[in-house]
């Protein structure tokens, strides 16, 4: 049976996020492995962690949090939004290894649902599934973000301090590179000859649709198992894969290399629901998917022509085929 507190979570990050929860992990199967309840991780105030916040949160919130981690000792060296978690493959990949790179040892995890704050706090097992199943982590709740601050003090105090050196801001904007290789807005032609992966998820009923929506691919494909790593895939002769990102739409499209030096309230995608195109508002801050296909050697990915991000993921990839077949003048 699910705690309280863990429930709180779940229902937070899983509300706004309902589709993703159809193609890959979900917030309930993600926070479901936490034993939440136990102590304090050990090494909370003697080595670094990083905060995972719902962009609900306000800066001056963040900065109070900042500044109390400061005073405990907890060295939260950067504040990442919960997309890291949830916006798929490559995105996880490529936090867990910055978080690797910076010797991240914790993860504190922040929620808040009207007026209650939560957070739990546990350790990072060092892939790119954040957590490990069954693993133990501190959790606090309470009205008053101030409050659930002093409970992570007093919970904390006991532990032997080494971080001194710690910021008195939250460092937000911290640069970490989702594409591997070169990002290209256009279409790979070279999958007119090359096979494409089409990794399954596991869940019968979505790789049905999956399988479904790839009828309309015009090239060779194959859906792959869901636990091939790349490196497999590419032994068995595959060249590119079938990836996505999901997130708020201004988020991807930082995250992707847009151009976002204007700052725009909805993005005009282009959607094929009938299989004729059709442009779309979608508020920037909604969560969409974007797809695109990945050349699996290089890191090189292919965008596309179009924005075609929809909230759907089926979608979303069936305009990405669409397009691409639209572009390549293909039936």
């Amino acid at each position: 049976m699910l705690t309280r507190v863990r429930l709180l979570f779940i229902m937070y990050f899983i509300i706004p996020l309902t589709a993703l929860a159809q193609l890959s992990v979900s917030e309930e199967d993600f926070f479901g492995r936490l034993n939440a309840g136990g102590p304090m991780p050990e090494k909370i105030l003697n080595a670094r962690s990083v905060v995972i916040y719902p962009h609900t949160f306000t800066e001056k919130e963040l900065k109070e949090i900042q500044l109390s981690f400061q005073q405990t000792g907890i060295d939260a060296v950067a504040y990442f939004g919960k997309e890291i978690l949830f916006g798929g493959k490559d995105i996880a990949s490529a936090y867990a290894y910055y978080l690797n790179q910076r010797g991240i040892v914790n993860l504190i995890f922040l929620a808040k649902e009207g007026s209650k704050y939560e957070m739990l706090i546990t350790g990072f097992n060092g892939k790119d599934t954040f957590i490990d199943q069954s693993q133990v982590a501190w959790r606090g709740e309470n009205l008053k973000l101030g409050e659930l601050l002093k409970a992570v003090y007093r919970s904390s105090s006991s532990l032997e301090r080494g971080n001194y050196l710690i910021n008195d801001f939250p460092e937000r904007e911290l640069p970490v590179q989702i594409v591997r290789g070169r990002r290209s807005e256009f279409y790979a032609i070279d999958l007119k000859v090359d096979q494409l992966a089409v990794p399954k998820t596991g869940n019968e009923s979505i790789d049905k649709e999956l399988a479904l929506i790839f009828e309309n691919y015009p090239f060779k494909y194959q859906l792959t198992e869901p636990t091939m790593s790349e490196k497999e895939l590419r032994a068995k002769g595959f060249f590119y894969i079938v990836s996505y990102v999901h997130a708020r739409g201004s988020v991807i499209r930082e995250m992707l290399g847009y151009d976002v030096s204007k700052v725009e309230s909805a993005y005009v995608s282009v959607t094929y629901p009938n299989g004729q195109s059709q442009l779309k508002n979608i508020p920037a801050d909604v969560p969409v998917y974007k797809f695109y296909f990945k050349h699996i050697d290089s890191g090189n990915i292919f965008l596309g022509t179009k924005w075609d991000a929809d909230v759907s993921w089926q979608q979303a990839l069936s305009n990405y085929i669409a397009a691409f077949k639209a572009e390549l003048r293909v039936n």
